[in-house]
This record gives C-alpha cells, sequence and structure tokens, in this order.
C-alpha cells in the first residue's frame, strides 16, 4: 500500500505562483467591472480559483479557455487580458512543474 505524498517545493511554489496570478485578474477585472460579460468572467476566474481546480489542472485549463473566449468576446479591457496572459503562463509552468516532479 502506498501513501500519497506531499507536492516538492517546486510544485508548491508554482501553483502558489498560478494563484496569485488568478487574485490579479479577478482584481482587474473587479476594477474595470462593467463591460460585456464581466459578470460571467468573474464567476468562472473564481471557478478557476477554486482548490477543485488547483487539485486538477485539466479542469483548470477547460476554465481558463473559458476565461480567455469570454474576455476576448467581451473585449475586456488591456488591464485584464495582460493578466489573463500572466494566468496562461504561470498555468504552463504549474503543468510543467508537477511533470517533472512525476518524471524523478
Amino acid at each position: 500500500m502506498s501513501f500519497k505524498t506531499e507536492p516538492t517545493g517546486y510544485i508548491k511554489t508554482a501553483i502558489s505562483d498560478l494563484q496569485g496570478s488568478w487574485e490579479n485578474l479577478r482584481n482587474a477585472v473587479n476594477e474595470h467591472f462593467g463591460f460585456p460579460d464581466s459578470d460571467k468572467l468573474m464567476f468562472h476566474i473564481h471557478e478557476g480559483m477554486s482548490w477543485e481546480s488547483v487539485r486538477n489542472l485539466n479542469k483548470m485549463k477547460d476554465t481558463l479557455l473559458l476565461v480567455r473566449n469570454i474576455a476576448q468576446q467581451g473585449k475586456a479591457p488591456d488591464e485584464v487580458m495582460y493578466w489573463l496572459e500572466d494566468v496562461q503562463e504561470s498555468f504552463e509552468l504549474a503543468v510543467q512543474a508537477t511533470e517533472e516532479d512525476r518524471a524523478e
């Protein structure tokens, strides 16, 4: 019988950075709230920040794609798009960190 081990520091840092990126995106949407579909965007950002998504990066990937589509269709302000790119980059680093940890 094997026990699930705690993630390495590298993975924890990548996930923490990813959560910080989601928070920055949420703050930008909140600051510019009122553009088309900003309410939908905020709802799905909260979904992306949920522990369910953090524990399952495949679910987060789907949510991130949905957030990107809503932001683009709603012509979100540049600051929102900037932080959305930051979330995407942080997400890719988190996925890479978890894959590298599994390879060891």
